[in-house]
């Protein structure tokens, strides 16, 4: 990895516990289950909005507030849960978060309505942040330094692998047996993702001298601050879009609903490769893998909005979002746990604080402009705009983190 942050502190724990061949494979499946099962829960839901509307009795509007709702708990949750158990041990934590989400999502199977729905997903959501955080240090202890990028993006693969299998697949079950067996089958997920870790996964204890005043420690450090800010803005524009992909590919692009899954299935292989592509780039550089995956945010939803009514251009559109989107995530994680050496926990579980600020705020925003009668096609342009906006603030970022190297030394 280049040194572009790493005058801002050294991401590695002192208690690695290197791994390789079958032993690593399992551990690293093991961890990438529960981004499995928090993306299907996570992102599900948006191709089951009309369905989920009509059950509750409630808007499409309404139906995003649920999205938001999840959001919200992902932001709170992420930093609280985070510092209380900065002296558990980080085998135990992710244990301990992985059972809680699993008993929230079967809360979200039994909401008598609306109101308990809105109460269950808020509660579901909180484990969210801490989990990958805490798990993508995990993975970035069980490899050299060298490596440290891929190993954060094989964990978020569970993410990627969700929209390429598991949102299509909960998505039809959803359209043909009604929308809450998205929640048994995310409760059984969980539960198997315990069963995993337990087996798989290495022990790793707490940082040496954690405390939960060290890892608040990390809210201190304005790195950490413009690290947050540039995947806010830059990923409310592409949640401002995903958003609402559902009416967008019916009402503009002319698809059948039934064509929905597969199409979000074509956007989680686009995650895939993002992915991938993404953490080799985060080892080559973390900013530059930053630059580049926000400039390919701005062009590309600039282009979906331009094409979205034509079926082809507007599916090959939906492929390549999805990768840009994946671009962004393990060069954000990286930056910053390398922001906040010293509560490296943390600082990672934010990254999915901004990530999930930026759902709510996309969500919110998308919301807005088609309410104002702008059309399915408004926030494409919306996204681009916010996307730039986050390239602005990356750069910002990049500069700020130059100053700190040279001040160093």
């Amino acid at each position: 990895m280049n040194s572009d942050v790493t005058a801002l502190g050294n991401s590695r724990s002192s208690s690695s516990t290197q791994l390789s061949g079958r032993q690593l494979f399992l551990a690293v499946v093991a961890l990438a289950m529960g981004g499995f099962g928090i993306g299907t829960t996570e992102f599900t839901i948006m191709g089951l909005l009309q369905e989920g509307a009509a059950d509750l009795g409630v808007s499409n509007a309404q139906m995003g507030l649920l999205i938001s709702a999840y959001a919200l708990g992902v932001v709170v949750g992420a930093p609280i849960l985070t510092a209380l158990g900065a002296r558990v041990a980080r085998k135990t934590m992710v244990l301990w978060l992985m059972a809680f989400f699993t008993l929230a999502n079967l809360g979200s199977l039994f909401a008598a309505n609306y109101e308990w729905m809105l109460v269950s997903r808020f509660l579901a959501g909180l484990p969210h942040g801490a989990y990958f955080g805490i798990a993508a240090i995990l993975a970035g202890t069980l490899v050299p330094a060298s490596m440290r990028g891929r190993a954060i993006a094989w964990v978020m693969m569970g993410l990627a692998v969700a929209n390429v299998i598991g949102v299509p697949v909960v998505t039809f079950l959803g359209q043909n047996l009604g929308w809450r067996w998205m929640f048994a089958v995310v409760g059984l997920v969980g539960a198997l993702t315990w069963v995993a870790i337990r087996m798989f996964v290495p022990f790793s204890p707490a940082h040496q001298g954690a405390s939960i005043r060290r890892e608040l420690s990390a809210l201190r450090s304005g790195q950490v601050w413009m690290a947050m800010l540039t995947g806010i803005v830059g990923f409310g524009g592409f949640f401002a879009v995903y958003s609402y992909i559902s009416p967008i590919l019916t009402d503009v692009t002319g698809l059948p609903i039934t064509a929905v899954p597969l199409v979000l299935g074509l956007y989680g292989v686009g995650m895939v490769v993002g992915s991938l592509i993404g953490g080799r780039l985060a080892d080559w550089s973390v900013l530059g893998a930053i630059y580049v995956a926000t400039t390919a945010m701005v062009v590309f939803m600039t282009v979906f909005g331009l094409v979205s009514t034509h079926a082809v251009p507007a599916l090959i559109l939906v492929f390549i979002l999805g990768g840009t989107g994946s671009l962004l995530i393990p060069a954000l994680q990286a930056l910053l746990m390398d922001s906040a050496p010293h509560a490296q926990s943390l600082a990672a579980s934010l990254n999915h604080s901004a990530l999930n600020v930026a759902n709510a705020l996309g969500a919110a925003l998308g919301a807005a402009v088609i309410a104002a009668g702008l059309g399915y096609r408004a926030p494409s342009f919306l996204g681009a705009g916010l996307a730039l906006i986050g390239l602005l603030l990356a750069l910002a970022t990049g500069w700020r983190a130059k100053r700190l190297s040279s001040a160093a030394s």
